[in-house]
């Protein structure tokens, strides 16, 4: 079977773009109660239409809404499902011995002694309410588009195991309310089956899972914590496997809806990462276990390893190649993006029934390694710099693909 394509398209982003700094500002006043909640809307969607208008002119096809209508790019999926409790909002706080403390998000967020973001647990059975918090994202760029390209319209979606990898074991719900991973897992499944049914049937053929957790089964120092950590019930290999299980219970999906996956070692306030490490301790597992049809992957930096993974690609799964940083102005070198491009596709030939540097490249496209802004106030870069860089990511595969979108 042929890896699907367009999508995903030779020149793709990850999601989040720079937010106006007008809608950063009103966002914070409706949530402290200086502004009223109907200010939002007006200017939320005049800076959706400008940032539509952006991709566009830059030559990208798979259009977000830039993640302008969250403030973080998981958006509200986990905390708008029937049992699921900020428990940092309740009077008291939250119990931080319920953290993984080696966790690359949550160390950082300890040693800085601020809130791991949101804290959000299942403190009841979890269900699907049957109203999507991410259709109305869609539904408005139904509008900004030709219904033949609603298509290309790309939802950028949480990871399945974002409010669970963060706690230590059976600490994701609180006692009493599941037995054990399994029936958490199930129930999450459920939803996150509805929740795609619900998009599909609004007309979502374009999905991208944003998934830091994965890639911090990369890191040396998050892989010693666990394995120091006593109360871990399994080794970090089967909760890996066991991650690939429970995504892909909650990925099955229609075969015209294009599913793929960021893995990030973190994007946060000042352009932070969080981890490192290569791929090559998941990529067989990774590849060949989950059911994604595309790969979005950092490549921006030596701590994301070589392209030698790519071997194990098998011929029915493409990889976006996120050579191009978005953490930082400066513009990287399109020759140097090129060759780097031409690296890679000598390493997937080497996989199973590649042969050649061109069938490889067939599989492959190029994006920045991350999004511009996977929290409200974005990366360490201006706007221009990021149009520049989308432009870049163009120029680089109009030169490798010619003529193809």
């Amino acid at each position: 079977m042929a890896a699907p394509r367009s999508p995903p398209f030779r020149a793709e982003h990850i999601g989040s773009l720079l937010r106006p700094e007008e809608l950063v500002k009103l966002r914070y006043a409706v949530a402290d109660k200086s502004a009223s909640p109907e200010s939002l809307p007006p200017v939320e969607e005049k800076a959706i239409r400008e940032v539509v208008a952006l991709q566009q002119s830059c030559g990208i096809h798979s259009l977000t809404n830039g993640e302008y209508s969250r403030h973080q790019f998981w958006g509200t999926f986990f905390e708008t499902l029937n049992g699921m409790e900020e428990v940092n909002l309740r009077e008291g706080g939250y119990d931080t011995s319920i953290f993984r403390q080696y966790a690359p998000d949550v160390k950082s967020f300890m040693h800085a002694k601020t809130i791991p973001n949101a804290v959000t647990v299942a403190t009841s059975k979890i269900s699907h309410t049957g109203k999507s918090s991410y259709l109305p994202e869609f539904e408005f760029l139904k509008t900004l588009v030709p219904q033949d390209q609603w298509k290309n319209i790309k939802l950028t979606l949480a990871s399945p195991s974002w409010y669970h990898f963060r706690y230590g074991p059976n600490k994701a719900y609180l006692k009493g309310v599941y037995a054990n991973d399994d029936e958490y897992f199930a129930d999450i499944a459920k939803a996150y089956q509805i929740e795609l049914k619900i998009l599909y049937d609004a007309g979502l053929r374009n999905a991208q899972v944003d998934d830091p957790n994965l890639a911090y089964f990369c890191s040396e120092a998050m892989l010693e914590g666990w394995k120091a950590d006593p109360d871990n019930f399994q080794t970090a290999d089967e909760q890996f496997s066991a991650y690939m299980r429970f995504y892909n219970a909650c990925f099955a999906r229609p075969h015209d809806l294009h599913l793929g996956i960021h893995l990030c070692r973190g994007n946060y306030l000042g352009s932070r990462h969080f981890s490192e490490g290569a791929y090559d301790r998941i990529a067989t597992t990774l590849f060949r276990e989950l059911n994604v049809s595309t790969f979005y992957l950092e490549y921006d930096t030596p701590r994301a390893g070589g392209f030698e993974p790519l071997r194990f690609l098998p011929r029915e799964k493409n990889v976006v190649l996120g050579v191009v940083t978005s953490k930082f102005a400066p513009l990287e070198d399109k020759r140097e993006m090129v060759e780097r491009v031409y690296k890679a596709a000598d390493f997937v030939a080497q996989g199973e029934d590649t042969k050649t540097r061109e069938e490889a490249l067939k599989r492959l496209s190029v994006s920045p390694q991350c999004g511009f802004a996977s929290h409200a106030e974005g990366n360490a870069l201006g706007y221009e710099d990021m149009r520049k860089k989308l432009m870049l990511v163009r120029s680089i595969a109009d030169e490798i693909w010619p003529g193809e979108p």
